[in-house]
């Protein structure tokens, strides 16, 4: 914006603030808003402008516009221009965490005491170099970290004996682990490499090369892909105790690519684990099939129930009367498989349009999930605003920080509007520490508070049109946002399955796409059981060593899962 308008912008504002005459005053605000939602609108339009010239450098096979993050201007009120907004840090830490103490888990530990020392050397001084009257006055003491990265290889002679009588020949085994032409040093390192450390195939293989170790790329890729039934059930026994682990679960979403195609990638999980499962797609369907059965395979594992249930769900859905009249023919307890619920509707509904007969699915599979026997059903589920994530379970919480962003992304061009903004956002997180105070001692009397405090801020008119708007948006969610009233243990915010879901993101920064089925589940499974182990504490490679072997001086994932969950 040119210094002239700025100026005047500026001026405006502070006349604002003075104006005694209500009728005077709101026109000078309406004005401003107009000018806000203009400004708005000039911004959207310079970043879609952007984005089109950008695709058709692409189609042309030159380059884009690069994304250059801007230098923070040294004052931070300064205005942002389009291209510094789309850059904006719109994350609330720092709000969040204003007048926050420095905890104790932040404090340095002693390095030394978590050292396990595997030998000790004694060092002598050289006794030329002493005087005569030199005494031994004891040792001083140095630990000294290393490691050591060599070639173990092993000539196994294995016995052979044949009986005549029997007509047979036996063999003596090698050690578990070490079946076919590597050891389970070597499968763990490079299961460690690629789901600990994010690191490519080619960057493992390079390694295993410097390490002398003669392996080709096809058999670093089978040794992470090839024959993980054991792992995939670990997976989905963790899952299955992770969902019984707490009353509510965490989901979120990212994208993955398969084999040059998007898809999708849901994150679930709780303090006790967390489970990974990529999709064709991310709807209300697919997601009911994970949360049922842990096997995201496009709806096809679910059942359908025309209940009373599924009535009100559709009714809550929108599905006109006509519609629901024709399916009231079909109810019924009997559970159908979804063959069989697509061959009722296309008898007696033949002209039931797309969208009605997916609304009519999802709700039918609801009604049927919420009275599923043998597997945990969740109660309350913790995301974002996302339309799938609605109606599949009893309650739905929504998270402060997703709602938070929203009014970090407005942008005032306007001085006066920048002020009452910065206001309200500092309001909006002192409201914040107030709902974790009540976490941590909850009452009746308090939520009575709270709830009414919630009333009085969410219905704050501020004149600048799309704050307000914003603020209005928030209000209407206030039965999702406050279920922490009613369920205290909920968290706040959706941070734990937004951090999981960063792991998948550098994942795909490093591997672009998965490039056959076995990959994409071995990366899921794989992600589930590190990002599990270290919610549990476990060391991962002790871990992958330990199956690998097959001890099992480390219990089953599920067991820790619900021994962690359990009260003491």
């Amino acid at each position: 914006m040119g210094g002239d308008k700025k100026e005047i912008l500026t001026q405006l504002s502070k006349a604002l603030a003075g104006i005694q005459d209500e009728r005077i005053r709101e026109v000078l605000l309406a004005v401003l808003n107009v000018i806000e939602q203009d400004a708005e609108t000039i911004r959207q339009l310079r970043e879609e402008n952007q984005r089109l010239r950008d695709e058709v450098s692409r189609l042309k096979g030159e380059q884009g516009k690069p994304k250059i993050r801007p230098e923070k201007p040294k004052d931070e009120s300064q205005e942002s221009t389009g291209s510094q907004k789309e850059n904006r840090d719109i994350s609330s830490e720092k709000e969040r965490r204003k007048d926050k103490g420095r905890s104790g888990s932040s404090r340095k530990r002693k390095k030394k005491n978590r050292i396990n020392i595997d030998h000790t050397e004694i060092r002598k001084v050289d006794k030329t170099l002493l005087p005569p009257d030199a005494e031994f006055k004891g040792y001083a003491e140095s630990t000294v970290q290393d490691l050591i990265i060599k070639p173990d290889n092993v000539l196994f002679r294995k016995e052979i004996y044949y009986s005549p009588s029997e007509g047979k020949t036996y063999t003596a085994e090698v050690p578990v682990g070490y079946q076919g032409e590597y050891g389970p040093h070597i499968k763990t390192t490079a299961l460690i490499l690629k789901n600990v450390c994010t690191m490519s195939e080619p960057k493992i293989l390079e390694l295993f090369h410097n390490c002398k170790i003669i392996i080709s790329a096809g058999t670093v890729s089978n040794m992470l892909i090839k024959d993980k039934e054991a792992f995939h059930e670990e997976k989905q026994q963790l899952y299955r105790a992770g969902l019984g682990a707490t009353e509510y679960q965490q989901i979120d979403d990212t994208s993955a690519r398969v084999n040059g195609q998007n898809y999708y990638m849901q994150v679930l999980g709780n303090p006790y684990y967390t489970a990974y499962f990529t999709a064709e797609r991310k709807d209300r369907l697919t997601v009911l099939q994970i949360l049922s059965n842990g096997e995201p395979d496009g709806g096809q594992g679910l059942r359908y129930l025309i209940n009373d249930e599924a009535f009100q769900l559709l009714q809550q859905m929108r599905i006109g009367k006509k519609i629901t009249a024709g399916l009231r023919e079909l109810k019924s307890d009997r559970q159908l498989s979804k063959e069989e619920i697509e061959e009722l509707l296309s008898a007696r509904l033949p002209l039931l349009n797309p969208i009605a007969k997916t609304r009519i699915l999802e709700a039918t599979a609801i009604a049927w999930y919420h009275q599923a026997e043998g597997y945990p059903v969740i109660q309350t589920l913790l995301c974002d605003d996302a339309p799938q994530y609605k109606l599949l379970t009893e309650y739905l919480a929504l998270c402060w920080v997703h709602d938070g962003r929203h009014y970090k992304k407005l942008s005032p061009v306007v001085p006066y509007n920048v002020r009452i903004l910065e206001e309200f956002i500092d309001r909006y997180w002192q409201y914040y520490r107030k709902l974790l105070a009540y976490k941590e001692a909850p009452s009746e009397t308090l939520a009575a508070s709270v709830s009414a405090e919630f009333d009085k801020l969410f219905s704050t008119e501020t004149g600048y049109a799309l704050l307000d708007e914003r603020i209005s948006k928030t209000k209407a969610k206030k039965g999702n946002l406050l279920l922490v009233l009613k369920f205290p243990q909920i968290p706040l915010h959706n941070n734990d399955s937004e951090l999981a879901a960063r792991q998948q993101t550098r994942r795909r920064d490093v591997s672009l796409h998965t490039m056959v089925p076995e990959g994409t589940k071995a990366n899921d499974t794989f992600l589930s059981i590190v990002q599990t182990c270290k919610k549990l504490g476990i060391n991962c490679y002790e871990y992958f060593l330990d199956r690998i072997q097959r001890t099992f001086a480390i219990p089953p994932l599920a067991v820790l899962i619900a021994d962690s969950a359990s009260p003491q």
